[in-house]
């Protein structure tokens, strides 16, 4: 099965851009005929065959349309610190996708080992898994920004950070949230988060929270939200 992602469809005929032509003609050696799906990233799930197949630009006729398709009951949005090790925040995104997450937020904070991404590959990392596990919605993926700055931010629904701080009351997600909710959920970079990010936090409405008795690290702790919020929203 093979999928195009292509956020500006508006009308039953769509062509391919250049770079996913060539991907289309050279790479998966598609042919005039072949079938084809394509989402918009906005819930739109496309079937559609090859009506012209050149060699820089595939045109695509679309024979069925889906909206809403596997619309998910929740809005999950998780701000992560980057890691030190790009591949790390790049394969959270990638499995966090896969599961489900409507929106992500790179956070800057005072413990960041990584304080600059490039947005831009990011962007394709989640892009890709969302063709490759049939997504239909693309993840939201907002400007690195700080943790001061975010906080100033309105967010919807239950706010939950999670950390490492022993002794102090925390609480596990199951216990904070109910299914069909808007949740966002912190999670803090290498070393976690420092004792007056975590007062900020609580002071702006956020709930403690913890991810079990184990230490985790940043990407595996931001997934393991994803997949508990996931889990109670199956």
């Amino acid at each position: 099965m093979h999928v195009f992602y292509t956020p500006d469809i508006t009308s039953k005929e769509y062509t391919l851009n250049e770079e996913e032509s060539r991907h289309c003609n050279k790479v998966l050696r598609l042919n005039l005929g072949d079938q084809v799906f394509l989402v918009d990233g906005k819930g739109g799930f496309y079937e559609a065959e090859i009506s012209v197949a050149g060699k820089k630009l595939v045109t695509l006729q679309v024979t069925q349309a889906q909206q809403e398709f596997q619309k998910r009951n929740h809005h999950l949005h998780i701000a992560v610190a980057p890691t030190k090790n790009i591949d790390r925040l790049e394969w959270f995104l990638e499995k966090a996708t896969e599961l489900g997450i409507d929106e992500i937020t790179p956070i800057i904070c005072e413990r960041s080992e990584r304080k600059i991404v490039k947005e831009e590959r990011l962007f394709k990392v989640i892009t890709a898994a969302v063709k490759q596990s049939l997504q239909a919605y693309h993840p939201i993926l907002n400007p690195a920004t700080t943790l001061s700055d975010f906080l100033k931010e309105e967010q919807e629904g239950i706010k939950m950070v999670a950390h490492c701080v022993a002794g102090e009351p925390r609480q596990f997600i199951s216990e904070l949230i109910q299914p069909h909710g808007r949740y966002t959920i912190l999670i803090g970079p290498e070393g976690d988060f420092s004792p007056n990010e975590i007062s900020s936090t609580l002071a702006q409405g956020f709930q403690p929270l913890t991810l079990g008795n184990t230490r985790l690290r940043t990407e595996t702790a931001a997934l393991a939200a994803c997949f508990e919020v996931n889990y109670i929203n199956r």
